[in-house]
């Protein structure tokens, strides 16, 4: 199949019938042009795949309208498929192509082929317009303010928000086919004069290495290309914002869009940028930069609260302070289990009804999580299985992880909240200290595409200042550089700004 085409027509049509065997969606319209001169032509495309109104108006309805009368392609070297697309043919997009192979799997994408005999060429016709969900607002990151517009699953529309939003011929949108089977296109786009070409180099390279049947979605490729496929930590950012996309762009990151999804890939993705929302550049520096402590402090409690309860009730209750220690007994007197079994049924219970509520329907998913937590909650408490405190810690755990923007890294953060309370059950706080430094340790060695996971906070950035747009959120005028770990090869993004009316 990967040879060239046959000069006789019906040779190449029994070649493409014996491959389209037994699918009925397959379409091979057979038209003759001509009234003296006789050519025979196939229009061949897959029903459901194609825009019908465009390839009957543009295509078949121009090769019988030219039909009728009499022609000859004098002038074009007795080449009909020149003649046909120069003369004929009113579609915008129209290439000829050889090789058997590419000619399939343009049928197979949505575009029309069109044979004639006596040629062992083919042209292909841009024709696709199979359905497609409209452009709406992404549901995982709502704004305030802010554009509304999210990607679709439909790849040409991904690539041209971006394009809308970047109008640079600098930025390259570079389409690789990854998949033996499913030939996923997958768009590689960049900033050429922003983008360490290193960075591009391994990127391509990684890509370029994968070699399986299909890619059914872009969560497919970021586990086959992240540095660390074991931990529990993204080491690419996704995300359904278009804007987040072209923002990353001129930051020297690299973005890739998986066709048939509607979540793009950010690469190299850091904890500095996995704890940013687009909320916070659409916003007024003070307010971003509250929000963003108040992040931090939420991955605190979403990793450490159970932990610390299960470690002072079990081993260091003399921490507390003496009317707190009487309270917490008195909470407790009823409870038939130790803290690290009541701590970890309400922790499971809670993943249960978060799991529930997400696989339901919208409003039936959010009436279960919030009545199953009320409850099961209070009836927990009233058969003395639980503590009312723990159900304070339990509920104030679970909203410190809907905090922080990225779920994925929020999830890596619940993993690990269950390794630290079988820590801290076995040894207390130095079990809290011990996993501390374990979970420290495993993200500092991570790296994504060669830049330290943990910069800017690791070293990274800390003397360029880096810290301004990641632990605060410094005023627009201020952010003139781009971020260091991206290592952008043009650093200046922006010149003198306007200070009391003068620059």
């Amino acid at each position: 199949m990967n040879g060239k085409l046959a000069k006789d027509i019906e040779q190449n049509i029994k070649t493409i019938e014996g491959l389209f065997m037994n699918c009925y969606d397959i379409v091979i319209r057979r038209i003759e042009m001509g009234e003296g001169y006789k050519v025979k032509i196939a229009v061949i495309y897959i029903d459901g795949l194609i825009d019908k109104n465009h390839v009957s108006e543009y295509t078949i309805g121009f090769l019988n309208s030219e039909g009728s009368g009499s022609f000859s392609p004098i002038g074009y070297g007795k080449d009909i498929l020149d003649y046909i697309s120069k003369e004929v043919l009113a579609n915008a997009e129209v290439q000829e192509e050889k090789n058997m192979q590419n000619i399939v799997d343009a049928i197979l994408s949505g575009d029309t082929v069109l044979m004639a005999d006596n040629t062992d060429k083919a042209l292909i016709i841009g024709s696709r317009g199979w359905v497609f969900r409209s452009i709406e607002e992404p549901e995982t990151e709502a704004v305030i303010r802010g554009p509304r517009e999210g990607f679709t699953e439909v790849l040409k529309f991904n690539t041209t928000m971006i394009r809308r939003r970047i109008k640079d011929t600098n930025l390259k949108i570079v389409v690789k086919a990854i998949g033996k089977r499913s030939k996923t296109g997958v768009a590689l786009l960049y900033m050429e004069d922003i983008v360490d070409k290193t960075f591009l180099q391994e990127v391509n390279k990684r890509l370029m290495s994968i070699d399986i049947d299909s890619i059914s979605d872009s969560s497919s490729l970021e586990f086959l290309i992240e540095d660390n496929y074991l931990s529990a930590f993204p080491q690419i950012e996704n995300t359904e914002r278009p804007d987040s996309v072209a923002a990353s762009l001129y930051e020297g990151r690299i973005a890739l869009i998986v066709d048939n999804s509607p979540f793009a890939l950010i690469l190299p993705a850091t904890v500095g940028t996995l704890l940013q929302s687009s909320e916070d550049y659409y916003s007024r520096w003070s307010d971003s930069t509250f929000v963003r402590l108040i992040r931090l402090i939420a991955v605190g409690l979403t990793v450490l609260s159970p932990s610390l309860y299960i470690a002072i009730t079990a081993y260091h209750p003399g921490l507390l302070p003496a009317k707190l220690t009487y309270f917490l007994a008195a909470s407790r007197i009823d409870v038939p289990f130790p803290a690290v079994v009541e701590a970890t049924l309400m922790e499971l219970t809670l993943e249960l009804l978060r799991e529930s509520g997400t696989r339901m329907a919208g409003p039936v998913g959010s009436t279960v999580g919030i009545v199953g937590g009320l409850i099961i909650g209070q009836a927990a408490v009233d058969a003395g299985i639980v503590s009312p405190l723990m159900i304070i810690i339990v509920a104030v755990t679970t909203i410190a992880s809907f905090v922080i923007p990225s779920t994925e890294f929020a999830s890596g953060l619940r993993v690990w909240r269950f390794i630290l309370m079988g820590f801290s059950a076995l040894l207390g706080l130095y079990g809290v200290m011990l996993g501390i430094i374990l979970l420290g340790s495993h993200l500092i060695k991570m790296d994504s595409f060669g830049v330290p996971y943990t910069s800017p906070y690791s070293g990274l950035g800390i003397d360029t200042g880096e810290l301004k747009d990641t632990l605060l959120k410094a005023p627009i005028q201020h952010l003139r550089e781009r971020p260091e770990f991206t290592r952008p090869r043009n650093k200046v993004r922006m010149g003198g700004y306007w200070k009391n009316g003068r620059k």
